[in-house]
């Protein structure tokens, strides 16, 4: 039987790249998109034109009653789910600390935080064989933001990022015994639209000197990444925080 992953913010980015990835790795793949359905559709074309097996599923992941919903259609379309890829995030505009709305931190808490909690509590029910699962892998988008703190751009994100790596630890030793592994992805510099949703669409080619690397990353790059982290080949990994951010 094939891997059944969730992938949250699944149509564009980083999310499409590692739906792919994992796609043409043979896992059968759950898509949450936000509003984008379009390119979630597109994504799931894309998967389905090559022979793999995918369920498209809109979902806000702050709502626990969404997430639900998507965990559910996701294991009533493709089977019983192995896998978490928390994926969805948000910024916000580019800015000061001081001068960023509340709104804009609360939603982004709201998001980031609670919605990676949601999500993860669900996936562990799922998953879990304290609760009559098989067992699986979590894999928590975080940032290198969540080490270096975002100064001037968005230390709130940051701040979220540095959340979901405590979480990360937490789950890894709380769900170990339960056959679940837990490990997190610090992403850096990486070439998505979620540049021009901040405001700045240029900003992974600025400042290139400040990546040793001398470039910002690829989400094909990341996908590698989190794919590893789901495989068997990651088998005694757990509590892990994988910087993937050419050196930043």
């Amino acid at each position: 039987m094939s891997p059944v992953t969730v992938i949250t913010g699944g149509s564009r980015g980083i999310g499409a790249a590692v739906a792919l990835r994992l796609a043409a790795e043979g896992h059968a793949v759950g898509i949450g998109y936000e509003r984008a359905e379009e390119a979630a559709r597109d994504v799931a074309r894309q998967i389905r034109e090559a022979g793999g097996r995918c369920a498209v599923v809109q979902v806000d992941t702050s709502d626990e009653t969404r997430v639900d919903a998507l965990f559910d259609a996701v294991k009533e379309q493709l089977g019983p789910i192995t896998g978490l890829v928390n994926n969805a995030g948000i910024t916000g505009p580019l800015g000061r600390f001081t001068e960023t709305p509340v709104d804009v931190m609360r939603r982004v808490v709201d998001v980031n935080v609670m919605g990676a909690l949601i999500c993860a509590r669900r996936a562990a029910l799922e998953m879990s064989t304290r609760y009559g699962g098989a067992g699986g892998v979590i894999v928590n988008m975080s940032s290198g933001g969540a080490t270096l703190g975002s100064p001037g751009e968005y230390v709130h994100y940051a701040a979220s990022k540095a959340a979901v790596d405590t979480l990360t630890l937490g789950l890894a030793k709380e769900l170990g015994p339960d056959g679940v592994r837990v490990n997190s992805v610090q992403p850096g510099m990486i070439v998505t639209d979620i540049h021009a949703a901040m405001g700045d669409p240029e900003r992974p080619w600025r400042n290139p000197e400040r990546v040793p690397m001398r470039r910002p990353g690829q989400p094909e790059e990341i996908a590698g990444a989190v794919a590893w982290l789901l495989s068997p080949d990651a088998s005694y990994t757990t509590g892990a925080v994988l910087r993937v951010s050419g050196g930043l």
